[in-house]
């Protein structure tokens, strides 16, 4: 299979086994892989609450392994297979819980994987510990991980994570609500999927560790969140699911999402994001003629603009921050800050205001 051949995939559910599945697509071809894989939550017999009602605990064939060799397995086999599909800055998110995280974690730096972050999905609304004979189970253990350490630099939406926390920088512990209400989707009156994840988790998930276009895969799609909140974001995804019904389920949940406004999926970056504008481009685009002059914020000290994007003021000569210092007697300076131009009419405006507007251009 060619690698320009994956984009067919592109919104589709891949029915069958992850393994198999994940080992025909194109190798560094993902960006975001999320997985929730099997807990393995060794259940033994009926849990029932103080009434005597059963509990709609995870029962089910896919959740049960012979015994933790069998499991460790599984976990390298896939872990191998999406180590292989992320692009050298791809990141991969696993989540678990006691049952399986730290299995998990063990195999993930066998394989070379480099930890960057566990975060713990702290639940507004756990499941009570009905037996009275341990701490209520209130969290979820989700890890993220670069494809090795040496890897080029993933993608972390830094700024955006602030502004999503009232301008704070976000912890690696998430206080979120279990799936319920009118998000939890139902199938013959009960739960289409026994582990249905939040959309507001993988929201957080996506908005932080991809851009608008980029490739997510998700090997146990389940019911479909995953590609549900792709979509609304403007990712491009790719889902595998064993289970035909699931796989039903999530493709007509996910046909429903309307995808969001371009515009609207931009986020918030911080400078070290935005692209590198030297001076020389003011001039190369016209927006500041050779000869031009430039003024302190006071409008006193001068310089004038050469054709190279070079500034001259009496007997300085070099770039907008060089002479910006030479000028207020200081060590350094941000010219951008420093600067302003005419505008016309004497009208003073910093030159920073040029450079914003050539990144838009650029945009």
């Amino acid at each position: 299979m060619a690698t320009q051949e994956l984009s067919s995939y592109f919104g589709t559910v891949l029915e069958g086994d992850c393994i198999a599945r994940m080992n025909a697509l194109p190798e560094a071809s993902v960006d975001v892989l999320f997985a929730d894989p099997p807990y393995n939550l060794q259940l033994e017999g009926e849990l029932r609450r103080p009434n005597d009602s059963v509990v709609d605990a995870v029962d089910d064939e896919w959740d049960r392994f012979a015994d933790f060799a069998t499991y460790d397995k599984f976990t390298r086999a896939w872990l191998s297979a999406a180590r292989r599909l992320l692009k050298p800055s791809g990141t991969l998110w696993v989540i678990g819980s006691y049952h399986n995280i730290f299995r998990v974690g063990t195999v993930l730096q066998d394989l070379g994987y480099w930890v960057l972050n566990d975060v713990i999905w702290r639940k507004t609304n756990p499941m009570p510990n009905f037996r009275g004979r341990r701490f209520t189970n209130a969290h979820e253990t989700l890890v993220w991980c670069a494809r090795d350490r040496d890897a080029p630099s993933h993608t972390f939406n830094h700024h955006a994570m602030k502004a999503l926390n009232d301008d704070l920088q976000m912890r690696s512990d998430w206080f979120l609500p279990v799936c319920g209400g009118h998000e939890r989707l139902k199938h013959d009156g009960k739960k289409a999927h026994a582990t249905q994840k939040p959309e507001a988790l993988l929201h957080r998930v996506l908005l932080a560790s991809s851009n608008v276009g980029d490739v997510v895969l998700d090997p146990f799609f389940g019911s479909g969140t995953t590609g549900a909140v792709a979509k609304r974001l403007g990712r491009k995804w790719i889902g595998i699911e064993r289970d035909p019904l699931y796989a039903r389920v999530a493709r007509e949940r996910i046909a429903a999402i309307v995808e969001g406004d371009p515009a609207a999926l931009e986020v918030s970056r911080g400078k070290r994001d935005e692209p590198r504008v030297p001076f020389g481009q003011l001039v190369e685009r016209g927006l500041l003629s050779p000869g031009a002059m430039l003024y302190d914020l006071r409008g006193k000290a001068r310089a004038k603009v050469r054709a190279d994007g070079s500034i001259v003021a009496d007997d300085a000569k070099g770039s907008i921050h060089s002479v910006g210092a030479h000028v207020a007697g200081l060590s350094a300076c941000n010219g951008w800050a420093f600067w302003r131009y005419d505008a016309g009419g004497g009208n003073l405006m910093p030159i920073e205001n040029l450079r914003q507007q050539v990144r838009a251009e650029m945009a």
